[in-house]
């Protein structure tokens, strides 16, 4: 009799136990996405007035972990707020495995190693920071900070998304300096506007309870000063276009501007309408997910102006089964 011949990542956990490229790439991937979504649950968080729904860390009440009846949280609120919890355990278990999967990745990319390796450690560090927010009773300040984490921790996904399709050439400048000079000040203009939107949120209605401290600011003017960096944004995205259209830049590089350009539009859209009709709570969540992806796109952009070579073949990873010997 001979062998039945199997395919060796037909089990989920060989994704990234017995890695390859491309279920690398994949699970890099799946951490962007999570870190992403993140950043919208905790929007649901504040809208719904069910930051303080699980009143301790970390449990959810002084004697459990999980939501119980209680006459001061209602049951909604709790639920919200430990399903926000429970989330971050899940992206935990997605940077614990993008970390296995470099680890065990033949041949091993350091780089990559690295860039896998910030990511379980940030959701730590957020979990942290989530106590800390609980326990202030959603300070202002701390809140801002439990939401800056994601764009932080985004930037370690993203650059390994991108970095574990390509291969591991000398980086190579597709663009000149002033071209990348302004890719890097557009992403610098995009984490501006994300943190002039935490100080716009921690000053208005959904500071996530209706007890919580906000920052003090009249919120028209924080809501100026938003907006003059998000034209500041939009200004220097048309400015790289233009000098991307005039130049040999590669074609990727421009479809990363314009799908940034395009994100922009829209979350420029959703955020005038949300100021217009008295910030309702769909539209923050909307926005705040834009802004996640505003900033995924922003990255894309900076990353696309340089070229690592492409991605080298790896051998697909052998057979954990022993071959059968013919009778």
């Amino acid at each position: 009799m001979t062998e039945r011949s199997s395919n060796p990542l037909k089990r989920p956990v060989d994704a990234f136990w017995r890695p390859t490229t491309a279920s690398m790439r994949f699970l890099a991937l799946l951490g962007v996405l999570g870190n992403a979504g993140i950043i919208g649950t905790g929007g649901a968080v504040r809208v719904t007035k069910s930051g303080l729904g699980c009143p301790e860390w970390p449990k959810c009440t002084g004697d459990s972990l999980v939501p119980t009846s209680s006459a001061e949280h209602p049951m909604l609120n709790m639920a919200i707020e430990f399903g926000n919890r429970m989330l971050t355990f899940a992206v935990l278990a997605i940077g614990l495995m993008v970390f296995v999967a470099a680890l065990r990745l033949r041949p091993r990319r350091r780089d990559l190693l690295v860039l896998a390796t910030a990511q379980p450690l940030s959701v730590v560090a957020q979990a942290v920071i989530g106590g800390i927010v609980v326990l202030t009773d959603l300070h202002p300040t701390s809140v801002s900070l439990h939401f800056l984490v994601s764009p932080a921790l985004l930037i370690f996904c993203v650059a390994l998304w991108v970095r574990a399709g390509e291969g591991d050439e000398p980086p190579r400048r597709l663009v000149g300096p002033r071209l990348r000079a302004l890719a890097v000040a557009l992403c610098v203009a995009t984490g501006a506007v994300m943190i002039a939107g935490t100080v716009v949120t921690g000053s208005g209605p959904h500071a996530g309870d209706a007890e919580a401290r906000r920052y003090g600011f009249n919120i028209e003017d924080v809501a100026r000063v938003h907006s003059v960096f998000a034209w500041v944004t939009v200004a220097l995205t048309v400015v790289l276009l233009v000098a991307l259209r005039r130049s040999a830049a590669p074609a990727a590089l421009r479809r990363r501007a314009m799908e940034l350009f395009a994100i922009e539009l829209a979350q420029g859209l959703v955020g005038y309408v949300q100021y217009l009709t008295d910030v309702p709570a769909p539209l923050v969540v909307l926005h705040m997910l834009g802004a996640a992806l505003m900033w995924i796109a922003a990255l894309r952009v900076v990353l696309a102006t340089r070229d690592r070579g492409p991605l080298a073949s790896t051998p697909a990873p052998a057979p954990a089964t022993k071959a059968t010997q013919p009778a």
